[in-house]
Parts: structure tokens; sequence; C-alpha cells
């Protein structure tokens, strides 16, 4: 009987090279085992010129090969990398992007976190859609302007190449190759092998910290504290001026100006910051927290948490609970 060929990954590493990104395909794609109980995948990483390259972790890594390792694969992988001329000019060197470019005609195509800065510097994805980093979009945005940033899901694939977004999003990313590869049962077998869940919930927007604004310098700062201590309370538009000595013209001209929100859109930034705290740290139920937080309904909370979040509230808390929860007073 024929043995069949492992799928070949090839993970490419650009120095400096987020160590993390670079070992999540060789822990997760190593050692899976089609069906049958062959060997699924055979993962090899390799840098520009073969040469051992920085993490931006403090210590090297030597890789299996150089470019030429990208001949014969049939998935791409490019880890996440903190190259200044990556991320920070948008250019990559041609001799990679020409690799990459024949490669995408005849193997898939993945990048891990910013990773996708090398693809966008090659021109592979012009006029698609892509993830990346949260804290690096702003960024990816002015440099690709050609290209749709979605900084909202763990992954996006499109036109055949798949991209994540940072940090344990490549968990999910690659075990969605594996379930792309060879079904739901070969993938949950290898996420129980890893301790990790065999799909989240939810995007990478929960996982951004979006403090409310505390700017006690600023002439509206006393209005926004006022809502954040009621935030059960309905105050119109007429009550927040007048705590300001302001008109309603000038207090929400001001307000956008100072904190590049409405009113109406930061009270409700606040509330679910809130809603988020009490999912974490309580066990009060959902439509308590509703209350709680001004949001009226537990319909309401899960609704603006879908919309901002791309979760459910119950979702939210099994992720984000840390410990035993007591009821808030």
């Amino acid at each position: 009987m024929t043995v069949p060929t492992p799928h070949h990954v090839a993970v490419l590493a650009l120095a400096p090279v987020v160590a993390f990104d670079l070992s999540i395909p060789a822990q997760m794609l190593t050692g899976v085992e089609t069906r049958a109980g062959h060997a699924a995948y055979e993962v090899r990483t390799l840098t520009p010129d073969g040469s051992p390259v920085p993490t931006v972790n403090g210590y090297g890594v030597t890789p299996h090969g150089d470019l030429s390792l990208l001949e014969h694969a049939d998935t791409v992988i490019v880890a996440g990398t903190r190259c200044p001329d990556v991320v920070e000019d948008g250019t990559v060197d041609p001799r990679v992007a020409e690799a990459l470019r024949a490669a995408r005609q005849r193997a898939r195509l993945v990048s891990l976190c910013t990773g996708s800065f090398v693809l966008a510097a090659a021109g592979l994805l012009e006029g698609g859609r892509a993830a990346t980093h949260w804290r690096y979009a702003q960024q990816f945005r002015r440099l690709f302007p050609t290209v749709d940033l979605d900084t909202n899901p763990l992954f996006v694939a499109d036109r055949g190449i798949l991209t994540s977004a940072g940090g344990a999003a490549a968990i999910d990313l690659c075990l969605h190759l594996v379930r792309e590869d060879h079904g739901s049962s070969v993938a949950n077998r290898v996420a129980r092998y890893n301790v990790v869940a065999p799909m989240r919930d939810g995007g990478q927007a929960q996982y951004v910290e979006r403090p409310v604004r505390e700017d006690a310098g600023t002439s509206t700062a006393g209005a926004r504290t006022l809502m954040t201590e009621h935030l059960d309370r309905r105050l119109s538009l007429k009550d927040l001026a007048a705590h300001c000595h302001m008109s309603v013209r000038t207090f929400t001209r001001r307000f956008r100006q100072e904190t590049g929100l409405s009113p109406a859109a930061w009270l409700t930034l606040a509330r679910l910051e809130h809603a988020r705290r009490l999912l974490e740290s309580t066990e009060l139920p959902v439509d308590d927290i509703a209350a709680r937080t001004g949001l009226g309904s537990g319909t309401n909370l899960r609704q603006h948490m879908r919309e901002a979040l791309d979760t459910t509230p119950s979702a939210y808390r099994r992720a984000f609970r840390s410990s035993p929860a007591t009821h808030a007073s």
C-alpha cells in the first residue's frame, strides 16, 4: 500500500520574526494524522537566504532552508515580522516578493499577524480583504489603501489567501486549515491535544482595550464623569450640556472634538465596557447586567455585543472568566 505524501508547509521568517507566530504552524500541524493514520503535514521553516534569523523575543532561529523551499510547498505561511522595511515602509525584498508571487500560482498562501504586510507588499492582497493585528491596523491602511482591511475577525479567507489577526489567532487559523483539509473530527483532535478551543466565538475586537477616556482638563470632561457614574440613568443632551454650562449645540461640537465620538456613541461604549467588566468578574444574569449598565434588556446587550465585538455575553464570559466570581454589590 502506497503511503500518501504529506502536505508540504513552508513557513517564511523575515527578521526579526515573531517567535510565537513562527512556532504555531509546527506546533499545530506537525504530528497531525489523517483518518487513515498517515502524517498529514510536513512543516519546514525558511529564510530568504537560509541563514539564521533573530526573533523579536531575543533569541535566534535556524531554518531548514531558503526560498527554494517555496517551489514545492502546498501551503506557504508568512509569520509575523517587525522588519522595518515591511511594517514601516511597506516594502519587501524583491526576491521574496517574486518567490511569493510564483508560489501563489500553485500553493495556498497564509499570513499570521503582521505577515499580512509581507503579502500586501508583494502585491498579493491588492483589491482583496485581509486581517492583521489590531495594533497595526492604522499603519496597514496607510501603507496599503487598496486592501480592504477587516480588524474584527480572527482570520479572513479571500480568493484563496488566508490572513489572521494577531497572537493566538494564528492558532485559530491553523485549526481552520486542518478542518478545511481533513474535516472537523481531525481538527477537534488537534485542538484537544493542544488544549485549545476547536473554534472560538467572536473576533479580535473583543481583545482590544478600549478604556473610557477621562480627560479631566477638557471642557466636557465633567459630563463624561457624570455619565460614567450614572450609566443606568437616562441623561438628555440638555442635561449634559447644562452640567457643562454650555448650549446643546456647543456641547455636542466640543464633545466630538475632544473624544472623536458623539455623546450617544461614547455612552454606549462606556456602558459596554462596564458590561464587559461585570461579565468577567460576576455571576450576574445578563438581564441584570444590561439593567445596571443602562443597556436596558439582555436582548439589547446581546445586540450591542454582537455589533461591537462579534460575540455574545455568554461566549464572552466563558472566554474571560479567570477566577470564581462574586456578586457585585
